[in-house]
């Protein structure tokens, strides 16, 4: 599993790194054709009750995946942007599967 998290404009953060990296990691062991993750973690200055935006694309075979959410903190944005990507999982499991 290789996890890449890039912070724009935002401090880094070992806590919210180790929670995105636990979170994803249920996601690469439930779904063994995953081979990477690219995390963005942005601040929209624009947007005062929002704007803790996280971005992760996952790399597999065929067209990449992925899932944005601009929700009031980081870890809800993590696990809003984490349960997108697992319906699109499950869909493109179901397309393996007829295969």
């Amino acid at each position: 599993m290789t996890v890449n998290i890039q912070y724009v404009d935002v401090d880094n953060s070992e806590t919210l790194s180790n929670f995105t990296k636990e979170k994803l990691q249920k996601l690469f062991n439930r779904y063994d054709f995953l081979i990477s993750a690219k995390v963005h973690f942005k601040q929209d200055e624009k947007q005062f009750d929002s704007g803790k935006i996280c971005n992760i694309e996952l790399s597999l075979p065929g067209p990449r995946i992925f899932a944005t959410s601009n929700e009031r903190n980081f870890e809800v944005s993590v696990r809003e942007t984490i349960s997108d990507l697992e319906r699109q999982l499950k869909k493109r499991k179901e397309v393996y599967k007829t295969h």
